[in-house]
């Protein structure tokens, strides 16, 4: 028999455990590592005071409107604004021809003189006629027809003085003036024309745009519940004078002067159940015009402790509720119904279904089902007033 040969010992050992080593390896490699949680962005809701604002659909209003129309009758002869212009109170807009105004002041004027002359005689003939009264050379009935004389003569000289002074009053109408600042619009009558005394048509209409107000609306349902809110102390009321009212055109762009609130109408409107609310703007530049529709903001009321969450963490479920995706202690997410208010500044104010501490996930919807555990980080800040900026733009 051969001698044995340890080499070749160690080589048939080999190869006996090579396959088992080579099965260890295949098991080592179809073994599944364990997949990380995925990382989603969250917030952390924090309560803090925050005003109720509303924002309300409301129209520009002029604060004043004035009628030009003639107070005397004749033909126009000169119009001497520029119409759209802006013009001052007093400003002369047209001249009606003033010469039959002139003449019939002259012929006041001579009617006066006349009675004043008659006046001067009826008083120098009751002085005469008291004296020989006093000297018994005449009865006291002259005396009285004397003083009676004079009386009439004062009365006709009062009243020519008021038909003077009504010629003069004439005259002055003949040259039409503006009633007040503000802007004159077309010129609806011209050289030559004919107008009337009291005529109901006008000459030119001037509005005064600055300031100038803005008239909204607010349903009574909307402003009831704001009220009751405010008695049962939910909100806190905020001073008349501390109200602030800010204009949103229609593109978007917040008017740069903010305003203040003048009343609230004390009816509701029969046919929209709306309640008539009026704010009034500084208007320097003449940006805002009568008609002009645009949206109010308006501050009615401060939150204490509201809770408030970017509008994309907000999710529709199947019955059309809202509800959000928040991240548990222990890292799994759940669903969590919530009832939200009015959008302000790209958020949605949440009344009911959250509070301080709640992680909310705002990003990441994709990567996880209810259920699952995921990594959450904090929102950045910077991104998250990029995006509410977004929102505001697509709003």
């Amino acid at each position: 028999m051969p001698p044995f040969d340890a080499r070749f010992a160690g080589v048939v050992l080999l190869l006996a455990v090579m396959p088992l080593l080579a099965a260890c390896n295949e098991k080592s490699a179809a073994a599944p590592q364990p997949a990380r949680p995925p990382e989603v962005s969250v917030v952390s809701v924090v309560p803090i005071p925050r005003p109720i604002v509303r924002e309300l659909p409301g129209r520009i209003a002029p604060t004043r409107v004035a009628d030009v129309r003639p107070r005397v009758s004749g033909i126009i002869v000169e119009r001497t604004f520029h119409q759209g212009s802006e013009v001052k109170a007093g400003d002369v807009l047209y001249r009606i021809d003033p010469k039959p105004f002139e003449v019939e002041l002259q012929s006041n004027e001579a009617a006066l003189a006349k009675a004043v002359a008659a006046y001067d005689q009826a008083s120098q003939q009751a002085k005469r006629v008291s004296m020989l009264t006093s000297q018994r050379a005449t009865s006291e009935a002259e005396n009285e027809k004397a003083i009676g004389q004079m009386r009439q003569a004062e009365a006709d000289v009062a009243a020519r003085k008021a038909d003077v002074a009504r010629a003069k009053l004439n005259l002055e109408y003949a040259t039409i003036r503006a009633p007040i600042d503000g802007i004159v619009g077309a010129a609806l009558v011209s050289e030559g024309a004919l107008v009337v005394q009291n005529d109901t048509s006008n000459l030119a209409t001037i509005q005064q745009l600055d300031p100038i107000y803005a008239d909204f609306t607010q349903s009574v349902t909307e402003m009831n519940n704001l009220r009751r809110s405010l008695a049962s102390g939910e909100f806190d009321a905020i001073a008349p004078e501390e109200t602030k009212v800010r204009l949103i055109l229609d593109d978007g762009t917040v008017y740069p002067f903010p305003g203040k609130l003048l009343f609230s109408e004390a009816k509701v409107d029969a046919y929209t159940g709306q309640v008539t609310l009026r704010g009034q703007f500084p208007n320097p530049n003449r940006e805002l015009l009568p008609g002009m529709y645009v949206r109010i903001s308006i501050e009615q009321g401060l939150d204490t402790d509201s809770i408030a969450i970017p509008q994309q963490a907000v999710q529709r479920n199947g019955g059309g509720g809202s509800e959000v995706f928040i991240v548990k202690d222990d890292g799994l997410v759940a669903t969590q119904a919530i009832r939200t208010g009015s959008v302000q500044d790209g958020e949605w104010l949440v009344t009911e279904g959250l509070k301080a501490g709640d992680r909310v996930i705002v990003e990441g919807f994709q990567k996880f089902v209810a259920g699952d555990k995921v990594d959450p980080k904090p929102m950045v800040e910077g991104k998250k007033a990029s995006d509410q900026k977004t929102t505001q733009l697509k709003r």
